[in-house]
């Protein structure tokens, strides 16, 4: 059954038990925040995604992810680093007390830390968004409903050298396969807003070593 997370009382208790990591980490450097925007579309639960844009440099273009970016020197800190990105990207202003808390981070293949901040952006159509064009080609969102059946979930094993290295969760039958560190990001969220209903089958890795 999935929890009324969007409630006043289900966003305490998440803000609550955020709170202690979102104390530890927010003025932390990291290199790069990202905003998970949990929203309501026709009324149902969902998480809002990017497509970034298969125009950009780098090995990240045309995947899933969620709105942010580098944090910036003249950033407060990460809360203000994926509260910019989001408006940027997707010219959606998210009040910084909409802001829930800071997730537990995540860490690129550079070990570089990305820091993901939830938030509860309330009722929003994705197709009013006006996002850049230049760093987004597409913005949809997922119900919680459709992240949280069994069926569309999956994992992706690793292999480096020809030895197993890890696996990782992938989130399958939206519009697009989200996978990667924005499909760690995913089983983060679903742990913190449905406990009951969410059982990540794998350990995700602890920050990587070496």
């Amino acid at each position: 059954m999935l929890p009324d997370c969007l409630s006043a009382e289900g966003e305490r208790r998440c803000r609550r038990l955020l709170a202690g990591t979102t104390a530890r980490l927010r003025a932390r450097p990291a290199a790069a925040a990202v905003l998970v925007p949990l929203c309501l579309v026709r009324g149902v639960p969902a998480l809002l995604y990017t497509l970034r844009s298969s125009r950009l440099a780098g090995r990240h273009k045309g995947d899933v992810s969620f709105p942010g970016g580098k944090c910036d020197p003249a950033d407060q800190d990460v809360v203000h680093t994926a509260l910019r990105e989001t408006r940027e990207e997707l010219g959606l202003a998210v009040p910084e007390e909409d802001v829930w808390g800071i997730l537990r981070p995540v860490y690129d293949q550079q070990k570089s830390t990305v820091v993901p901040v939830l938030a509860g952006v309330g009722p929003l159509d994705p197709q009013s968004l006006k996002p850049n064009p230049e760093e987004v080609d597409e913005v949809f969102a997922l119900p919680l409903a459709h992240l949280l059946q069994m069926q569309n979930q999956g994992y992706t094993h690793f292999c480096k050298g020809g030895h197993f290295c890890y696996t990782l969760p992938v989130f399958l039958h939206g519009p697009h396969r989200v996978w990667g560190l924005t499909a760690i990001i995913t089983e983060f969220t679903l742990q913190l807003l449905a406990p009951g209903a969410y059982q990540p089958r794998v350990a995700i890795p602890e920050r990587p070593s070496g």
